[in-house]
């Protein structure tokens, strides 16, 4: 993960020590070389912290916790002075347009530098603890009478491997919170681990208790094909295949381009769940015709697909799925007044979207490669189906 955007880290740590040092250090405060050589240590220390991240070869190291504490002594450290560093620039360059003294920019550079850091000890404390269930009724068209306030359980981006040491509790937090809305279905759309399938053995009888009378059904997201870990590819495979096994022996049906029919008396709605369907770099194994094959084109369909955009791309234009469930995106993991970093490259990042009658939700899922939320807690959906006729009755 470090490695991809290692040089802007670089820059970030070094240049906002280098500014604050020929700005204030040595201009300013008059420090000798020995203090500003200490100033200079934990910056040299990051340096090194980062240099050695980007050298893992796996997309993050086996033990997390140097990926936490790094991120920790970033976003307390690092993250704070160059937003200081940012403001006091522009401060300054307005000072000599407009040859003015004061520059304010360090004022406002300093205090938004202690709202980041407020903001990040939330989110690594108290938000990554959060969990909102959210509530949708959904009228749909061509719901079939039987299933009417039909419900379902609707979870995506667990990434078990974040919830080690003291978050193990939160994970039984979550799937018994599944149990509890007592669903009739429960669907999970894909990235059950971060790396490899043996984070999954201190999570077997947890994972193993989510029941619902009509089943479970799952799908495989980007970090279910192990292709974060660098190893020969028939470690991968392997890999795989453990993946599939373990969610089966959970009793979940994985669903692998495949569809199943849902039945109550003479009518039925279809699931059908769909691989990796992403733009690179990230797999795409979809077979739509082929998960669609044997689907009357009046069924009512409900899709498992762990990429949001692959609804605009295919979902809509090869499938008739009157409702399509997606995660991924993890809602960015940080929301300010609405502002998601995800909204900047998905068209459908977040939350509920229509289109002709067909309708989109994207979760933001219970867990994340990294353990930290602003803004945009772990959450459980749980949406309930009616008819279309029934709302115009109201």
């Amino acid at each position: 993960m470090i490695a991809r955007i290692y040089i802007p880290i670089l820059l970030m740590i070094v240049l906002s020590d280098l500014y604050i040092d020929i700005h204030y250090l040595r201009r300013k405060l008059h420090l000798g070389g020995w203090k500003r050589l200490l100033w200079w240590l934990p910056c040299i220390g990051m340096v090194g912290y980062t240099v050695g991240l980007a050298r893992v070869q796996n997309f993050v190291p086996d033990n997390l916790t140097w990926i936490e504490v790094y991120l920790i002594l970033l976003g307390i450290f690092v993250v704070p002075k160059a937003m200081f560093t940012v403001c006091s620039v522009m401060g300054l360059g307005i000072c000599r347009l407009t040859h003015r003294r004061n520059n304010w920019g360090n004022l406002i550079g300093f205090f938004l530098g202690i709202l980041l850091i407020l903001m990040f000890v939330y989110s690594v404390t108290f938000g990554v603890r959060r969990l909102t269930v959210k509530r949708i009724d959904l009228y749909v068209e061509e719901l079939p009478k039987a299933f009417e306030g039909y419900r379902i359980v609707h979870f995506s981006d667990a990434h078990v491997g974040m919830f080690e040491g003291d978050k193990a509790d939160l994970l039984k937090r979550d799937i018994d919170s599944i149990n509890a809305q007592r669903a009739d279905l429960v669907a999970f759309t894909g990235d059950l681990q971060n790396m490899q399938p043996s984070e999954l053995y201190p999570f077997m009888d947890v994972l193993s208790s989510i029941k619902a009378p009509d089943g479970v059904y799952s799908v495989l997201g980007n970090h279910d094909y192990s292709q974060y870990i660098n190893a020969d590819a028939a470690i991968k495979a392997a890999n795989e295949k453990e993946i599939i096994a373990r969610q089966r022996q959970f009793g979940w049906q994985l669903l692998l381009n495949e569809h199943v029919v849902v039945r109550r008396g003479q009518d039925s709605i279809v699931v059908v769940g769909t691989e990796n369907d992403g733009r690179a770099p990230f797999p795409q194994r979809a077979d739509y015709v082929k998960a669609m094959r044997g689907v009357g084109k009046k069924a009512f369909v409900i899709m498992l697909q762990h990429d949001p955009s692959a609804w605009d791309r295919h979902v809509l234009p090869l499938t008739s799925a009157r409702l399509t469930l997606s995660g991924h995106t993890h809602a960015g993991q940080v929301s300010l007044l609405g502002f998601r970093p995800t909204r900047l490259s998905y068209t459908q990042d977040y939350g509920l979207y229509e289109q002709a009658g067909s309708y989109l939700y994207v979760t933001a899922g219970l867990g994340g490669v990294v353990p930290f939320r602003f803004g945009a807690s772990a959450e459980l959906v749980v949406i309930t189906l009616h008819r279309l006729e029934s709302s115009k009755k109201l």
